[in-house]
Formats: C-alpha cells, sequence, structure tokens
C-alpha cells in the first residue's frame, strides 16, 4: 500500500520513483534490489518503507501515477460543454501527450507488470478500464447525436485507438521529426476521420 507523503518530508517519495524508475530501465525490475534503490536515492531503507511497502509499490505507482493524471485530465474533458467530436480530439491528442512525456514510465511498466502481485495487476486493469469507459463515453455520446457513425460498436473504437497509443512505447523516439503535439494531433485527426458521420 503506497502512503501518501507529508509536506515535511516531500520529494523524498519522488527521488525514490525517479531512482526507481531509472535503475528499472537500465537493469530491469527483478534485477534492481532495494538496496540499490535507496542508495541512488540517497534514503535509508526505513524512509522508503515509509512511503513504499515494497519494490511492488514502486513499480505499481511509476504507472499508477501516470494514470491518475490521465483520468484526472480525461475527466475534465468529458465534462466539458463543447460538441463531442471537439471533447474527443482534446482527450485523445492529451493521452497521447501524456503518454509520451511519460513514455520512460509507460515502458517500464508494461516491461515489468508480470512481477506484480495478482490484487496489483487487477487494480491497475481496474483503473485502466474506468479511462477507457469514460473515454467510450465521449464516443457514444457522438454515436447518440448523429455526430459519429453509429455502425462501429464504441469498444472497437476504443480498443482500436488505444491499440495505437499503447504501441508509442515501441517506436517513439525523442529527437525524431515529429514532436510530440505534432503526433498527438496526427493521432487525434485520424481517430476522427474514423468515427465521422459520413455526410450524404
Amino acid at each position: 500500500m503506497v502512503r501518501r507523503p507529508t509536506a515535511a518530508a516531500s520529494g523524498v517519495d519522488e527521488r525514490l520513483l525517479a531512482e526507481a524508475t531509472r535503475l528499472f530501465a537500465k537493469q530491469g525490475f527483478d534485477r534492481t534490489s532495494v538496496q540499490e534503490i535507496v542508495e541512488a536515492a540517497g534514503v535509508t531503507k526505513g524512509a522508503m518503507y515509509h512511503y513504499f511497502g515494497s519494490k511492488d509499490d514502486l513499480l505499481h505507482e511509476i504507472y499508477a501515477r501516470v494514470l491518475r493524471e490521465q483520468i484526472d485530465r480525461l475527466e475534465k474533458f468529458a465534462a466539458g460543454e463543447a460538441p463531442a467530436p471537439a471533447r474527443l480530439a482534446d482527450a485523445a491528442a492529451d493521452v497521447v501527450v501524456t503518454t509520451i512525456e511519460n513514455l520512460d514510465d509507460v515502458r517500464i511498466f508494461y516491461q515489468s507488470m508480470h512481477h506484480l502481485s495478482p490484487a496489483k495487476q487487477r487494480a491497475v486493469r481496474a483503473e485502466r478500464r474506468r479511462y477507457h469507459e469514460r473515454f467510450r463515453g465521449i464516443v457514444e455520446e457522438g454515436q447518440r447525436d448523429g455526430l459519429f457513425r453509429a455502425d462501429v460498436p464504441a469498444d472497437l473504437v476504443v480498443d482500436y485507438f488505444f491499440g495505437a497509443v499503447h504501441h508509442l512505447g515501441i517506436w517513439y523516439r525523442r529527437g525524431g521529426p515529429l514532436s510530440a503535439r505534432d503526433i498527438a494531433t496526427h493521432y487525434a485527426n485520424l481517430l476522427l476521420s474514423s468515427v465521422k458521420e459520413e455526410t450524404r
């Protein structure tokens, strides 16, 4: 169970997460010891266990914090007053940008998720499902309003789009010809093109 930091000790948990991320990326989750993490972060094991009950908790939190940010941001888009196409485009672009901004965390988690306990794996899947369902709700709203084509189930639209988003961790490299925002715009436009109701 992850413990929330107090104001007096702010920064310790972030140092631990930063060093755990760096070490997991460099040498793998299973080959990184708690001792290496606390030494790199400049804290004691006691300090680590104040925030994280185990190395598993560190791995879980590396991705969970990204997912929490994405859920919070999606809620704002979904609850907005703009038409469904505009909100879907904004939500789609945002998840691409936040994924790229946290790509090391996302890559590490997907490579090492199988090391987590079944309970933690279920918790992550439940949160990710909650995100996808909220995203799907925007697609369904557009379908009900006649703005999106209704011949393709909204579930498939969401699975298709997020398959591309999750694939970013395989091919994206920093310093390429396209910025995160460029890629986000292309992804959002491709999604909208695929769901747009054709006018006759």
